[in-house]
């Protein structure tokens, strides 16, 4: 495949052409790549990645997105409406997440660009509350199952970061988070939930070590923080996780995951305002003028911030509930198709992200059963240490038959496995995937034969299931 997949269909571009082509053949093209490229997560099969799955939602998304697609937000005295939609993104994150009101009467945060920038922020923030008081080699203690933008901030930003083990139900051990933390240490760091296997670390007793230490705590909500939150209110046993635990000084969670907005957004919840302070940055004497950012981004499309607010407004609450009741229902039922598996476990106790892998006794490698999945064409995402796969719920799964048929497919998927004990498997473990360069080509060979007549959209949220 290499770097012109479409060589086959399109003309390749390999230098500045001399003359512009028409529109319409651009459109054609950008069509039919994006329907050949989406047919696959209309049927369920897709682990995470496609949140929403609504192409009438995405339609509606877009045709917002297109109003303000070219304003840049800042320019915020041309663009007042970006400052609208940010403070009532950022109110209704707070709300959900119960976040302290400033004096003001509303929450303390900021949007960025993703997850990525939305775990670096707290880091520079940290490590600045540091300096201020003395710590010129501070550390953030988090567990191996953190997510490594993290690491990437720790790089960018020179900050030491202590890696704690976690329990065998794969979530932070607080004996050794708590052997790590010394006098150099400005935060600590837990998931809701982590990435590999969707669970929520003990925030409970990181808030009071936090307390106890008077020191920073980061809650990465970045991928369940807009499904989770709605966890308690449907009677599912979710850990408290938010604001209303006192040694949590932040949140970050996805817009653009759960929140099913565009990609590209994020929000970044602080307990206070002189926190979020150092996160600004601010050049008084440039001759250009006075330059301020809220972060690291520059300019940003005033586009993807109305989207998110449209996406927010749009659902409210009750969207949220039913869709999330949905997911948690979907996710013990395949929760459930995993159990029923004599040579399959299933990691920790998740909710809405389940990962799995082989028993010890079986004697068989995850990677070849998700070998036979993947030519089946589920995607799976593939995890390390131990090996393992996960699959992430989101709403195209939650139709009808899907569990099912994974259900199915994951008992021959055992079969096969066995069958071949030995042999390589083709597919391992890649972060955003568990497949090889060759299936991954064999993917896009299939993709591209795919029907390009995209089905309906899913149809409207169902009432919140309670359990």
């Amino acid at each position: 495949m290499g770097l012109y997949p479409y060589a086959d269909k399109y003309p390749v571009v390999r230098a500045f052409p001399q003359h512009g082509r028409p529109h319409a053949d651009i459109l054609r093209e950008i069509e039919e790549m994006s329907g050949v490229e989406d047919s696959p997560y209309h049927d369920g099969k897709i682990s995470g990645s496609i949140y929403s799955g609504d192409e009438a939602h995405y339609a509606f998304l877009n045709e917002v997105f297109g109003h303000f697609s070219h304003a840049n937000v800042l320019q915020r005295d041309m663009y007042p409406s970006a400052t609208r939609f940010e403070g009532e993104i950022i109110a209704m994150t707070g709300d959900m997440l119960h976040a302290p009101l400033l004096e003001s009467g509303v929450p303390c945060g900021v949007l960025t660009s993703g997850g990525t920038e939305s775990l670096m922020n707290p880091l520079l923030v940290y490590r600045e509350w540091g300096r201020e008081r003395g710590i010129t080699t501070p550390n953030v203690v988090l567990p191996v199952t953190a997510h490594p933008a993290l690491a990437k901030g720790a790089h960018y930003f020179g900050i030491e970061l202590r890696k704690a083990e976690v329990t065998d139900l794969y979530v932070a051990d607080m004996a050794s988070v708590r052997s790590l933390v010394d006098d150099n240490t400005v935060a600590l760091v837990g998931s809701a939930g982590t990435y590999p296997h969707g669970l929520v670390d003990p925030i409970d007793e990181m808030s009071a070590l936090a307390v106890e230490r008077g020191i920073n705590l980061h809650v990465d909500g970045c991928l369940g923080g807009f499904v989770l939150a709605w966890g308690e209110e449907l009677g599912y046993p979710v850990p408290m996780f938010d604001f209303r635990l006192p040694g949590v000084t932040s949140i970050s969670a996805d817009t653009h995951k759960y929140g099913f907005s565009l990609k590209g957004s994020s929000v970044l919840l602080y307990r206070s305002a002189e926190l979020r302070r150092h996160q600004y940055f601010i050049v008084p004497d440039w001759p250009g003028g006075l330059y301020t950012s809220p972060g690291m981004s520059g300019s940003r499309s005033g586009g993807i911030i109305a989207a998110a607010w449209a996406a927010m407004v749009g659902l409210g609450r009750e969207g949220y509930l039913a869709i999330a009741g949905d997911i948690f229902s979907t996710a013990a039922a395949l929760r459930k198709a995993v159990e029923a598996v004599d040579e399959l476990r299933v990691l920790g106790d998740p909710m809405f992200n389940v990962a799995f892998t082989t028993t010890e006794a079986s004697g068989l490698d995850i990677f070849l059963v998700n070998d036979f999945l993947t030519s089946r064409h589920w995607r799976l995402n593939g995890l390390q240490r131990p090996a393992a796969v996960h699959f992430c719920v989101t709403r195209p799964n939650t139709q009808p038959g899907v569990v099912e048929r994974f259900a199915a497919d994951l008992m021959e998927a055992v079969e096969y496995a066995r069958a071949h004990v030995g042999e390589p498997a083709g597919s391992g473990a890649f972060y955003a995937g568990g497949v090889s360069r060759e299936q991954v080509a064999a993917g896009m060979e299939w993709w591209l034969d795919a029907t390009q007549a995209l089905p309906p959209a899913l149809p409207p949220a169902r009432p919140p299931a309670q359990v």
